[in-house]
């Protein structure tokens, strides 16, 4: 059984040891004692002092396996991106050309720089060890997020993104990096990914800011722009299920695209519900599977069956009360680990497009 839980100082060995076979994806978790030992305590002080609103808090979690206490995975959120330093994409656009005197017409891609330094919140940092790849650890641990949200809604803004993994290979190349990047910056990828990390300004001083005509860039870079890493389609699906959808924007070293829902129409937001623990049930009870975190005291998730009472109230397993550290009386929230089966929604672009 595992949980989820804010990461705490003493997990940095765990953490460390977690993303060693991360390879060049997991680019706000960089292999950095010191850096990750910072975020680690970022992470505390955003859980433990909050203004009455977005603040550019930065949560980080971790997924624990409690007969173990091994560290299978970790992810986190950003209340409001921004600020300071604003976060840097690239803005897709699609212009229409014909000519009837020679009988042809096509679409221009072009990308133009776009700068954002006032929110949303965004969902990132997502990894899940290898080992444990599968439907229902990915899926809890991207959705538990979401409960935490719920749960202190007023410290979120109203809309949230998520930054996909763009295609870059293993050993850290980029098709888009080696037609673009590395002729403004003059450094590797993997190097660029890590300085855009600890500060930003680097983009402002030598990035130009005309648009780039993607259908003049080599077949391969323009292959890319707006696709995500084959390990990342799970984890886009599941935020396709909960609302999210392309925004338009993809990422500016390496153009995954950018995904964005308003908060509150979040399926596990939307769908979520607080209620008090009446019983607690030794014996196996029939039920679907649920995500449940608890409302009281540090923020803790996990996997488990939930019934209503006729007499009021909720029943959960023992298991699933220990492993939240809950007793009767205490308040839950959850929401279905699953949507319910819906028509397939047609997927938008959101690419603005416009006609010479």
């Amino acid at each position: 059984m595992f949980i989820i839980r804010p990461i705490e100082e003493n997990d940095i060995d765990a953490l460390m040891t977690l993303i060693e076979g991360s390879g060049h994806g997991l680019t706000t978790l960089p292999k950095n004692v010191d850096f990750l030992n910072k975020r680690i305590r970022i992470s505390q002080r955003s859980f433990l002092h909050r203004e009455d609103g977005p603040g550019g808090e930065d949560y980080l979690f971790v997924m624990e396996e409690i007969f173990t206490g091994r560290l299978v995975g970790v992810c986190a959120i950003i209340s409001k991106i921004g600020g300071f330093q604003p976060y840097y994409f690239y803005k897709l656009e699609v212009t229409h050309h014909e000519s009837k005197l020679i009988n042809v017409e096509n679409d221009v891609t072009s990308l133009h720089i776009h700068a954002i330094h006032n929110g949303p919140a965004e969902i990132c940092s997502l990894y899940l060890h290898p080992d444990y790849r599968n439907s229902q650890n990915g899926r809890f641990l991207s959705l538990s997020r979401f409960l935490f949200i719920a749960e202190n809604r007023k410290f979120f803004e109203d809309s949230i993104i998520a930054e996909m993994r763009g295609m870059v290979k293993d050993n850290g190349v980029s098709a888009f990096w080696e037609a673009v990047g590395k002729h403004f910056f003059k450094i590797d990828f993997p190097t660029a990914d890590s300085l855009y990390m600890k500060n930003k300004r680097f983009i402002e001083e030598l990035l130009p800011k005309h648009p780039i005509m993607a259908n003049v860039l080599p077949e391969d870079a323009q292959s890319v722009i707006g696709k995500v890493h084959p390990d990342t389609e799970p984890a886009r699906r599941i935020l396709e299920q909960e609302g999210f959808e392309f925004s338009g924007l993809v990422g500016l070293l390496e153009p995954g695209p950018v995904l964005i829902a308003e908060v509150d129409k979040i399926r596990s937001i939307r769908e979520s519900i607080m209620g008090e623990i009446a019983e607690i049930s030794d014996k196996p009870f029939k039920s679907e599977d649920f995500i449940i975190a608890r409302t009281t005291e540090e923020f803790r998730c996990a996997l488990g069956g939930v019934v209503k009472l006729k007499s009021g109230g909720y029943r959960i397993s023992g298991v699933a009360a220990a492993a939240l550290k809950i007793r009767l009386g205490d308040y839950i929230r959850f929401v279905s680990f699953r949507p319910k089966e819906t028509k397939k929604k047609k997927t938008t672009t959101l690419i603005t497009r416009k006609k010479k």
